[in-house]
């Protein structure tokens, strides 16, 4: 039978919203039995802490190392940015610690399998380049030799520090859960994109302005970063440069360290030239705005956190700059919807705006003391608690013991502690209970067994656990927001370090000011994802037997499903919010063992992470099992069979590396002087029922033959 496979979107269909899917595989996942995070930004993983939290999730969690990192970085600036500026309750930063620390926390490679256990017997996971942001993941997902592949906020492009995704490389999946958030939108060529960033900045700055870039923490930054600093050492620009959130130096600190998981160019350089791309010259770091503030009046360029311009430091800066004319705010990915990042992304945009500036004071008079007055009760009503709970597991304890013949003494003789005045550390009174022996006059509380933990010596001195002082390597590996900000070494804003050390009582106070938008505002597409052309080139290359679309507006969503339907295949699923589909394989897939004396003379061969072999065999049935037994009679010899996909683009650059030469002419490769190599047939048909073959033609020469022991490299031979 095939592998059953449904999906049930929990967010993030027919809209932009966070995206949250269900995905269960033979049953598995259908009660989260594991959680995939793609990427380390809000959007993918912000509600983590919360539901570990709050829902009692506790499945294993699998990621790269630079969503680990990054992600965890991106929620200490989410908290503190809120926290400052509101009693934002819903998970703490030792909630965030305790999501990413969690011992079921996996960090895998690009291309590790992973086999789960337990209920997911059988199922391997694997990550894959998917470009977008710095560790950003296509997982894919196989059991019984089907694949799930889930593929969303890729980008084929290769950028300054990230390669293109992967997803091309799949061909004939059984499903594909991809966006469609893209679908309807068409991005110029990256270096007119990139010029035109860079001379609306340039023009800004040159007329005494100030450009704001309201950016994320640990993300698409990144590649801003890069286009700045580049452009800046080239021309030897003096404008300074600020990247400002409450974690900046500790980004950066860990950017620096992740150089394998770049593109090729910037892994290369290192390697050469020991140039790391991120030890950066031109852009200073800044965790506490109050230092920019001490910058002198200059035009400058500032990237800031949050994107959404709802709260964080970039919140104020636009507050500060947006009346002067001169002044650029230049948004680089489309805010969310309600967000104040999309109410000026209108075209027009608005002339003013209302926005709520809020600011945290320390209490003081009678709020304090009403404060301080409701803390007094609330630990009174813990210790009452606490002390009810160990009277209660004190009698579950002594369960059936107490009617026993001799039964446990309440001592109430006044020359001992009377049960009336008996008063416990917690502050309530309460009765001694005396199991076999008195307790002195003297004492003032129940006695309990004393044990003597005194050290045991050899010839050597006092004998040691080596274990009691080794740090454990996770411990190490693994930060913690206190580790970051705890001794105030300049890792966090001030005001964000004073919330984590500071008990202080304080409070809140907001008010709402209008706002008169003066400023230039410009919205330029650097989100890092593939565009509506792209994507569609893509899904047609992939040709998945089954597809789902999440993630994208309504009318992309239903733009690229009709489009799919036409073009790529037959079974387009556009489910809405707990809407559980189907999309089982169609194909019918059987387990057949080999017998041991057909598997001694099969002759298996390497392809990528499976081994391949030519079998000859009859098929057998017994209980219900299939196995594979020899055949009666000699088998017949059969044809080479050649396995694998040919990439014209890749054979051209291994001809040309042999010193052949090699050039693309009417869609086919011309090699030497008489060869051609071409593809015939279309593998991406509509259905799936297009056959490909790779010709080559030319007179038989010794060019001939050398050229085609070179395509026969590119494929498997069995």
């Amino acid at each position: 039978m095939g592998t059953s496979v449904q999906v049930t979107p929990l967010c993030g269909v027919y809209s932009e919203n966070p995206l949250s899917y269900l995905v269960s595989v033979d049953g598995v996942c259908s009660k989260v039995d594991a959680v995939l995070l793609s990427h380390p930004d809000v959007l993918h993983l912000g509600a983590l802490a919360y539901a570990m939290k709050h829902m009692g999730l506790s499945a294993p969690v699998f990621l790269t190392e630079p969503v680990y990192r990054l992600g965890l970085l991106t929620m200490y600036d989410h908290f503190l940015s809120r926290k400052q500026v509101s009693d934002f309750d819903l998970f703490t930063l030792d909630d965030i610690d305790s999501a990413f620390q969690n011992p079921n926390v996996t960090s895998l490679k690009y291309s590790q399998n992973y086999h789960l256990t337990g209920k997911g017997e059988g199922i391997v996971i694997t990550p894959y380049v998917a470009g977008h942001l710095l560790g950003g993941t296509v997982w894919k997902i196989t059991k019984d030799g089907e694949d799930v592949i889930y593929a969303v906020d890729y980008n084929h492009r290769k950028e300054r520090h990230l390669n293109g995704t992967v997803l091309e490389s799949f061909v004939r999946p059984a499903v594909l859960i991809t966006d469609a958030y893209n679908a309807l939108n068409n991005q110029p060529p990256r270096r007119q994109r990139d010029q035109e960033f860079l001379d609306t900045i340039l023009k800004a700055v040159g007329a005494g302005g100030n450009v704001l870039l309201p950016v994320d923490t640990a993300g698409r930054a990144l590649e801003l970063i890069l286009i700045l600093e580049q452009h800046w050492s080239q021309h030897r620009l003096a404008f300074p440069i600020f990247f400002l959130t409450n974690v900046a130096t500790s980004t950066i600190d860990y950017v620096k360290s992740f150089l394998e998981w770049m593109n090729d160019s910037i892994a290369k350089s290192f390697e050469h030239t020991r140039d790391n791309a991120f030890l950066l010259k031109h852009v200073t770091l800044l965790i506490n705005k109050n230092e920019l503030e001490k910058i002198p009046d200059t035009p400058k360029v500032v990237l800031a956190s949050m994107a959404s311009l709802e709260v964080g430091f970039s919140h104020d800066i636009f507050v500060e700059w947006a009346t002067e004319a001169k002044n650029l705010v230049l948004f680089t990915e489309k805010g969310q919807f309600g967000t104040l990042a999309r109410m000026l992304q209108a075209d027009p945009p608005p002339k003013a705006v209302k926005v709520v500036m809020s600011k945290r004071i320390p209490l003081v008079g009678e709020e304090l003391k009403v404060y301080e007055e409701e803390q007094e009760r609330l630990r009174k009503e813990e210790a009452l608690k606490a002390t009810l709970k160990m009277e209660e597991d004190l009698k579950a304890s002594l369960g059936s013991d107490a009617n026993v013949a001799d039964p446990m003494v309440i001592d109430s003789n006044s020359a001992h502690v009377s049960s009336d005045v008996t008063t416990s550390w917690f502050g309530v009174n309460r009765d001694i209970v005396i199991d076999g022996f008195v307790p002195p006059s003297t004492s003032v509380a129940p006695m309990f067994p004393f044990f003597d933990n005194s050290a045991e010596w050899d010839e050597y001195g006092e004998v040691i656990d080596p274990e009691d002082y080794v740090i454990k390597l996770e411990d190490m590996d693994r930060p913690s927001m206190h580790e970051l900000g705890g001794d105030l070494d300049g890792k966090v804003d001030g005001g964000s370090a004073q919330l984590l050390l500071d008990s202080t009582p304080s409070k809140v106070i907001s008010n709402e000011i209008t706002v008169q938008v003066r400023c230039t505002l410009v919205y330029m597409d650097f989100e890092g994802r593939s565009d509506g052309r792209s994507v569609k080139s893509i899904l047609g290359h992939v040709a998945p037997l089954k597809l789902v679309l999440i993630h994208g507006s309504a009318e992309a969503t239903d733009h690229l499903k009709q489009h799919c339907l036409k073009h790529v295949c037959q079974h387009v699923y556009a489910p809405q919010i707990e809407e559980t589909i189907d999309v089982t394989s169609d194909l019918c897939a059987y387990k057949v063992q080999l017998s041991e004396k057909l598997m001694s003379t099969v002759l298996f061969k390497k392809l990528g992470d499976y081994e391949i072999a030519w079998v000859d065999g009859q098929v057998n049935e017994s209980d219900g099992k299939l196995s594979l037994l020899p055949l009666s009679t000699a088998p017949q010899p059969h044809k080479s069979v050649l396995v694998g996909d040919l990439k014209l683009a890749d054979f051209k650059q291994l001809l040309a590396s042999k010193g052949i030469q090699v050039e693309f002419a009417g869609g086919a490769l011309r090699c030497g002087e008489y060869v051609t190599v071409r593809k015939v047939g279309d593998s991406s048909q509509k259905g799936g029922s297009g056959t490909q073959q790779v010709v080559i033609e030319g007179p038989l020469t010794e060019e001939y033959y050398k050229i085609r022991e070179y395509l026969y490299s590119q494929f498997y031979v069995l």
